[in-house]
């Protein structure tokens, strides 16, 4: 599907293409150039993380900031799963602050940046925290501008810079294609060893996701017209970290005036439920796990007993026909799965979709929905101080 088909799904109420409609509708081709993209640097891939990992008691910290920070908690767990080695996902934000409690001196350290410029201050000071704290230092650069620091800084052994399709470097305010295609990045170097298996996985994501723009973009259009002041999105193991993309996505593009909130589904139990009301919207991100989806049944169920909530929506591979929910928004035919990882990747596009949409509804742009600049594109205004 090209640029101009999709974008007869996403924004086509508008007399002229904007930046954002145009880069959300894009995705599912970038994701195609992002996997070829992986395949053509394998074996440089493959060989540098081969020294990496051969070095005894390596640590993996996935880092980045903002939206980029929400792709190492999506990526966590799957991550150290991949590879048998301990992982961690800590923000540059964290990381600037705190570098004497989260980096280990003596330790071999793999930092992974995700950046969609490359530019943003902490990005930058973490590198090189990590350089001068810690004795083996590794990094692994995944970004989507070459001109960007973390991209030109002076190579080494020890450093290497993944570089993402040029249209992933999204102009827009609001990271849509650049969060998709270096979280897919972050997956299938995970599993760089088996690049093979993976291209029935790589094609299916695709799929999923031309069909939520194909089939689902209106209907969710229609859902912004409704006058929900409050959105929840739920979503466990690597799913956690979509929804707590999904709900920054909402907020950015709406310029905070639609509030949300993100748990996972056993977490929402321990006192956040308290949040829903019936001015509320509730996105359910379900797994593609049968064993998981147990404990996300239970509090839908829960949830549909007690009316909670103006409306809800569940993202899912299968119907789910138990649940009382108002859009299934169903990405597969039932025959085949996902992997968890790859179903995080096209699970952030209702968000996406919805939070585009309800911008225009609330008459902002939302190439640049911040009315005031109290956000922008890469953060101004943090100060980096000596560290000693």
């Amino acid at each position: 599907m090209n640029e101009t088909a999709l974008y007869n799904y996403i924004g086509n109420d508008l007399k002229e293409p904007d930046i954002t409609s145009l880069e959300i509708s894009n995705q599912p081709e970038l994701w195609n150039q992002t996997w070829q993209f992986i395949r053509k640097q394998q074996s440089s891939i493959s060989e540098f993380l081969e020294h990496v990992y051969s070095q005894n008691n390596i640590n993996i910290i996935l880092t980045g900031a903002g939206t980029s920070a929400f792709i190492g908690e999506a990526l966590q767990g799957s991550y150290q799963k991949n590879t048998g080695i301990p992982t961690n996902a800590i923000s540059t934000t964290d990381l600037v602050t705190h570098p004497e409690m989260l980096l280990q001196k003596e330790r071999p350290t793999l930092l992974i940046s995700f950046a969609r410029s490359g530019d943003s201050p902490e990005s930058v000071a973490v590198v090189n925290l990590v350089n001068k704290i810690c004795k083996h230092a590794f990094h692994l650069i995944i970004t989507c501008n070459p001109k960007g620091k973390l991209a030109t800084e002076k190579s080494s052994p020890n450093r290497l810079v993944f570089l993402l399709p040029e249209k992933t470097n999204d102009k827009g305010l609001a990271m849509t294609s650049s969060f998709t295609s270096m979280l897919l990045s972050g997956v299938l170097i995970s599993r760089i060893h088996e690049l093979d298996k993976l291209e029935s996985q790589v094609s299916r994501l695709i799929s999923y996701g031309e069909n939520i723009l194909r089939n689902y973009a209106a209907e969710l259009q229609r859902v912004t017209k409704m006058d929900f002041t409050r959105v929840v999105f739920l979503g466990s193991g690597p799913l956690f970290g979509i929804a707590h993309e999904s709900h920054l996505k909402m907020q950015e593009l709406t310029n905070g005036k639609i509030i949300c909130k993100n748990d996972s589904f056993l977490g929402f139990r321990h006192g956040p439920k308290a949040v829903v009301d019936d001015t509320t919207l509730i996105v359910y991100l379900f797994s593609s796990n049968k064993y998981i989806e147990q404990y996300e049944d239970d509090l839908v169920l829960e949830i549909c007993e007690q009316n909670g909530g103006m409306y809800s929506i569940g993202v899912l591979e299968r119907s789910k026909e138990k649940y009382c929910l108002d859009l299934s928004i169903k990405m597969g035919d039932g025959k085949e799965t996902l992997d968890e990882e790859f179903l995080a990747v096209c699970s952030v596009l209702p968000a996406q979709i919805l939070g585009y949409y309800k911008s225009v509804e609330l008459g902002l742009n939302p190439d640049n929905p911040s009315e005031s600049g109290a956000i922008s594109r890469v953060v101004r205004g943090v100060n980096i101080y000596s560290y000693e």
